[in-house]
């Protein structure tokens, strides 16, 4: 009864079994349960040794050693066959036993009942007097993430592994923030309401996205979302002004950088939008956000990316890689299999600048979590391009060196 697996109890009682509805009304009373079965297996073992004493003191007498003999006999026929055996059978085939038992003991709980609830209230007297506190009813017991993740890891044997990483992802929406799949704020294509007619034309001809942001002379003074399609009418024209573009736009949605992607993806459907700025908590523009940014985090890369997106790692024969400085840590470590920290900086950049506190130059050689790494390229006191070597398998001190 107890090693009974409880979710898939409650799918068979959904499913209308009549003996899973039984065993789940015995696991609802759990006291009287437990009571019930440790006292009629009390109760036998006790007339076994009680009848086992009676024989032998017919049959041998007062003989000290038949008492011994017959002592240890029965109790080793009720250790064998009355707990070790049967016990085994019903932890190894919990379903096949429990079921079919719940008829069994639902009318020896009925015969028990009086017995039982004198020592059942005996036994909360003395909980209660211990400050003990115990949780009968276990059937509507809540499952933390860990618990549904790693449910979901033990049915690789009944789910395609795609299937099951989908489920992991899904499960792990809760933990991963905005700020960790956004598109940084260096990589937004965006138009400038300032710019000229024929840079806003152009960028509207060749842009790789069908969602814009809008901005007047900066970056951080985002003044709407252009939906590309509407503005195709504008460019059928030899010209427009900045007001006709104006009134095309969308009122801009801003994200705080720390909102959980499963509460965004909700968001989402709830306003009916695709697209929300990501700002800090002093409202400074950190990236954007897209619900295809989301679902990728679930179903794994489909999208088109921009060419400023692509290209971020090159693999030399000897195992190395090439690697944009601005790449997010999560996808080294999502799609090449790494290990680096995830619970610091977000990019390769910061997190080699978080290392080192200071501001490296090239040829500069260091190691994370194992990995060797040379700078290989700097630019704006950013780390541009790097060379990533495999893990070394021995433990060595990470501090940062010039030099290879």
């Amino acid at each position: 009864m107890m090693a009974l697996n409880r979710h898939r109890l409650s799918h068979l009682v959904r499913k209308g079994n009549k003996s899973a509805k039984l065993t789940a009304k015995l696991l609802a009373q759990t006291d009287k349960l437990l009571g019930s079965i440790l006292f009629g297996n009390t109760l036998l073992n006790t007339v076994a040794a009680s009848l086992t004493g009676i024989i032998v003191l017919r049959l041998f007498g007062h003989d000290d050693w038949a008492l011994l003999a017959g002592t240890l006999a029965i109790t080793f026929i009720i250790l064998v066959f009355s707990e070790i055996m049967p016990k085994v059978v019903a932890a190894s085939y919990p379903e096949r036993v429990a079921l079919p038992s719940s008829y069994v003991l639902t009318p020896i709980i009925r015969l028990f009942h009086p017995v039982v609830s004198i020592a059942t209230a005996m036994v909360r007297g003395f909980l209660w007097l211990l400050n003990i506190k115990v949780q009968v009813d276990r059937s509507h017991q809540k499952v933390s993430l860990e618990e549904v993740r790693m449910m979901v890891l033990e049915a690789e044997n009944f789910l395609p592994h795609k299937h099951q990483k989908m489920l992991l992802n899904l499960v792990d929406l809760e933990r991963i923030a905005v700020n960790d799949v956004m598109v940084p704020r260096n990589q937004i294509e965006a138009l400038d309401l300032n710019a000229e007619y024929a840079v806003l034309r152009e960028q509207l001809a060749t842009c790789h996205h069908t969602l814009l942001p809008v901005y007047e002379g900066a970056l951080d003074n985002i003044v709407g979302i252009l939906h590309v399609r509407r503005a195709l009418s504008l460019m059928q024209h030899e010209t427009f002004t900045t007001s006709e573009l104006r009134e095309l736009l969308h009122e801009p949605y801003f994200i705080p950088s720390d909102t959980a992607l499963l509460s965004q993806l909700q968001h989402f459907q709830e306003r009916q939008i695709r697209l929300g700025l990501v700002v800090d908590e002093y409202g400074e523009l950190l990236g954007l956000v897209t619900l295809e940014n989301i679902l990728e985090e679930i179903v794994g890369d489909f999208t088109t990316q921009s060419p400023a997106q692509t290209g971020k790692f090159q693999r030399h024969e000897d195992g190395s890689l090439l690697v944009e400085g601005a790449t997010p840590l999560r996808d080294l470590n999502r799609k090449l299999g790494m290990r680096f920290p995830l619970d610091g900086a977000k990019t390769l950049n910061g997190l080699i600048l978080e290392h080192l506190q200071d501001i490296p130059e090239a040829g500069t050689s260091l190691k994370i979590a194992g990995y060797p790494i040379e700078i290989i390229q700097m630019q704006d006191r950013v780390v541009k391009v790097v060379k990533v070597f495999p893990a070394l398998r021995t433990t060595l001190p990470q501090k940062g060196s010039k030099g290879a």
